[in-house]
């Protein structure tokens, strides 16, 4: 962990600003974005050689509603921000941040706004079957919200906005936000990694940096930390995280937590540091259609639900998962949401397919013959409240997918697994650090997942881009009002 420099021990700063953003994701640039609307001038320093970060690698979904333009021009009218506050508050739980959940669901519609005034272009329709991505570039898409059982909850409306983009988002998403972000005058101070906090007393005034083996120091009213989470930092997954150890990453490689860690140097508080996302690479479109069982042949969920839901169940199951399919529920799947992948076994019987997956024997043929019983006598999922539009009777021959082959249907073994931390600095509703006091430490802020943000346990996708702009905005204006209060 670095330690912070003392403003005594600096003899010379290389620049002065009123906000410093550290880090040139999603929420970086929606703090410099706000802080120069305010009057402030703003640096952001980028580790890398260009703005972007694991935001522009993600698949670009924004979690929004509550009514947006996009919802109402698919016909669905009927949202609003209790509605879809009764909806997140329970997929983001248990241990959600209540207030933060509440405050970004009553400013959804303006957060929409925002990200068409940045430039952010949606297409006005909807892709309406289980995906992790649409492939194609419908701008509003289902994450969850017409499952079990959050569709006893809350109205079922589907909230996922999509960039106009094919595949993988969030490229697009960064683009517009950087050139808005240079077309307000923020500055962009690439390849520059910061290293310490700087502080008067208990002030955070600045940071030191190196770029390119050269030390930079600069002076700050205000600095804003948006590094990133911690997935890529083996230490701190194994001290906090230890879930996700030997897993994928999901990150742009520089998620090293190093922003959390200047804050913990100077006695910030952290907040819910086991908390991750996980993913698992089992397809929805192939999932609803048949059932995921665990190591032991059981189901453990309704398979309809939002796949990062299932995925953050399949992490904690007994050995490893398997998506089962029948030759009808395989021929079913769209060509398109088919993403390369083919089965990994195949069988004429149950029994067959047990000694293959190394499942105990009678196993499976018991979970298949009880989900079948209900589906001809009512149709039905009594067991995990699958949609009843999925339930059908499963015939053979059969068909196994193994999730911890990747995308594409290679011979390349992972574990199924990816993801990324949720933990982080604790903030409160306006992005100020809190110290292991409680109170805030003056002069930081932070936003993204370098922080703790609205997340509990759950997570659904376009919480990440979501939460990190919307506090990367509020704690952008306060920074500035901060710098502002200072000069007075």
């Amino acid at each position: 962990m670095t330690k912070p420099v003392q403003l005594s021990q600096v003899d010379s700063f290389d620049h002065e600003v009123d906000v410093l953003v550290v880090g040139h994701g999603c929420a970086g640039a929606a703090a410099a974005i706000e802080a120069r609307r305010a009057g402030a001038s703003v640096i952001v320093l980028e580790r890398f050689s260009g703005s972007g970060g694991s935001s522009a690698q993600s698949g670009g979904e924004l979690y929004l509603g509550g009514g947006t333009a996009l919802q109402q021009a698919c016909g669905f009218t009927d949202d609003d921000a209790d509605n879809m506050f009764a909806y997140l508050s329970k997929a983001l739980g248990p241990y959600a941040d209540e207030e933060k959940v509440r405050l970004y669901c009553d400013g959804s519609v303006d957060l929409f706004d925002w990200f068409v005034d940045c430039g952010v272009e949606f297409v006005e329709s909807l892709y309406d079957a289980p995906t992790w991505m649409p492939p194609t570039k419908d701008g509003l898409m289902w994450l969850g919200e017409n499952a079990w059982p959050y569709n006893e909850v809350a109205r079922a409306v589907p909230r996922g906005h999509r960039p106009a983009a094919t595949g993988f988002g969030g490229h697009a998403v960064m683009a517009a936000l950087s050139a808005t972000c240079d077309a307000l005058g923020a500055e962009t101070h690439t390849d520059t990694k910061a290293i310490s906090l700087i502080l008067d007393g208990d002030r955070v005034v600045g940071v030191t940096a190196r770029k390119f083996g050269k030390d930079v120091r600069y002076r700050a009213k205000a600095v804003v930390l948006t590094t990133g989470g911690f997935v890529d930092n083996e230490q701190m997954l194994a001290d906090h995280a230890p879930v996700l150890l030997g897993h994928g990453k999901v990150s742009d490689g520089g998620d090293d937590g190093s922003g959390i860690e200047m804050g913990m140097a100077i006695g910030a508080q952290t907040r819910r540091m086991g908390f991750v996302e996980a993913a698992y690479t089992a397809l929805p479109a192939m999932v609803c259609r048949g059932m995921l069982v665990n190591g032991q042949g059981n189901r453990f969920i309704n398979e309809d639900v939002y796949p990062g839901l299932f995925s953050h169940a399949a992490l904690h199951q007994p050995g490893p998962c398997w998506v089962i399919l029948d030759e009808a529920g395989l021929d079913d799947v769209p060509p398109g949401d088919l993403w390369g992948v083919r089965p990994s076994y195949g069988a004429e019987t149950l029994a067959e397919l047990e000694s293959d997956l190394g499942l105990p024997p009678g196993s499976l043929e018991s979970t298949v013959a009880a989900y079948n019983r209900h589906a001809a006598e009512s149709g039905t999922d009594p067991l995990y409240h699958k949609d009843d539009k999925w339930i059908r009777v499963l015939e053979g021959p059969w068909a196994a997918i193994d999730p911890r082959i990747t995308f594409g249907g290679g011979d390349v073994k992972t574990t199924g697994f990816s993801g990324f931390t949720l933990g982080g600095l604790a903030t409160d509703v306006d992005g100020q650090v809190l110290s292991v006091g409680g109170g805030p430490v003056p002069g930081l802020y932070a936003a993204g997942r370098a922080s703790s943000g609205m997340h509990g346990e759950g997570y659904i996708s376009g919480t990440s881009l979501g939460d990190g702009t919307f506090f990367g905005r509020r704690a952008g204006v306060h920074a500035a009002a901060a710098v502002k209060a200072q000069d007075a």
